[in-house]
């Protein structure tokens, strides 16, 4: 977790950087200046990737709601998947994501719990510092999930397209390679704004993984097969709600990663094939865009009629993140540096080396997975 920050952040402040400075996502400086196979090859990931996302996630929270009220975690999944695909069609993200971020406020349990139960502080700085892989395939397909569900490739597509909105949603804002007097404010908002929220990000992650550690692992719950196994993590600080609390985390998350997860593959095929995009736009202004953003939430609810279980298919999908990330990276990380594409305004050397790092890293621990399952096999 510790390691994996700056490489999250970066990627991420790249991402933001080539949507504010080109004023095209990254599907739409791809249909620019690569050729059309690595456009769609990219696309196609993403859509494989992000569908298979949504359905995971809309099934944790279907289990999740199951946990508090009984009933049918399919039909709860379905629910939850027309409502979140209703209210991104219908209203401007911005309006609600406002009211819907303080359900993950539930999320700052894990941090009570840390305080409450016996925590060995001094190993845990150990080894965040000097962290320990494991052994086995095993413990690399972890490695790659915890980097899939950070450095994921619908949150690059997510952040580039949103600094493309913001050009689209204020009348005489553009681009920043045209309007070079603005490039200082909004390349440190970028940057402030991102590491401040990976920040967060991580640090909750963290949280977790030490709450579940002092508290199922302890126990001798190594393999969470349910969602009430996983809400025992919070019983000694929720105690009765404990199911409701674990509940609202991931309802709140879902909530909001569903539309990002839909948005962020609507944003792709958009460009890609120069649709009129914007989540800020009417229905009848963007009829495709927002068909896609159905029709993905839509196979993604349907995943759930399945045999697939939501946990498992939580960690499977950061895994496959992972894996998709990898070529998507070297993509982000040539157009931040081309001036044909970055005008003036390409990436720092510093911020070239990290996001290379992060790159490298990803290639690594993609390839060692690979080689080890094999060898496990």
């Amino acid at each position: 977790m510790l390691f994996s920050f700056p490489l999250m952040a970066a990627v991420q402040e790249i991402s933001g950087r080539i949507g504010r400075v080109t004023g095209y996502g990254l599907a739409g400086n791809l249909r620019r200046h690569y050729p059309p196979a690595l456009l769609y090859g990219a696309v196609a990931l993403l859509m494989v990737a992000n569908t298979l996302n949504l359905g995971a996630d809309l099934g944790a929270m279907g289990a999740a709601l199951q946990l508090i009220v009984g009933g049918s975690d399919h039909l709860y999944a379905v629910l939850f998947g027309l409502f979140c695909a209703g209210l991104e069609i219908f209203l401007p993200y911005h309006r609600y994501v406002g009211v819907l971020k303080w359900l993950t406020l539930s999320l700052f349990a894990y941090v009570a719990v840390a305080f409450v139960v016996h925590v060995p502080w001094a190993d845990i700085a150990w080894l965040a510092l000097v962290p320990g892989l494991g052994s086995g395939p095993g413990a690399l397909v972890s490695v790659v999930a915890v980097f899939g569900t950070t450095i994921s490739p619908y949150l690059f597509f997510w952040q580039a397209g949103q600094e493309v909105e913001e050009i689209h949603d204020h009348r005489g804002t553009r681009a920043l390679r045209r309007q070079m007097k603005n490039a200082p404010r909004e390349l440190r908002r970028i940057r402030i704004d991102t590491y401040l929220g990976m920040a967060f990000s991580n640090l909750i992650g963290l949280f977790i993984l030490v709450a579940a550690g002092a508290t199922l692992h302890k126990a001798g719950v190594t393999d969470i097969q349910t969602s009430a196994q996983a809400a025992e993590a919070l019983r000694p600080i929720a105690g009765p709600l404990a199911e409701t609390v674990f509940a609202l985390g991931v309802v709140g998350t879902g909530l909001l990663a569903v539309p990002v997860l839909a948005g962020s593959g609507a944003y792709a095929i958009g460009e890609a094939l120069k649709w009129r995009i914007g989540l800020d736009r009417r229905p009848r202004e963007a009829k495709a865009f927002y068909a896609t953003i159905a029709v993905a939430t839509a196979i993604g609810a349907g995943l759930n009629f399945t045999a697939i279980d939501p946990i498992k298919a939580l960690f499977w999908c950061a895994v496959l993140n992972g894996i998709v990330a990898v070529p998507i990276m070297f993509v982000m990380m040539d157009m931040a540096r081309r001036a044909k594409i970055m005008g003036r305004l390409t990436a720092s050397r510093a911020l070239l080396a990290v996001g290379w790092l992060a790159t490298v890293v990803m290639v690594i621990m993609v390839a060692a997975m690979f080689v080890t399952s094999f060898l496990g096999d």
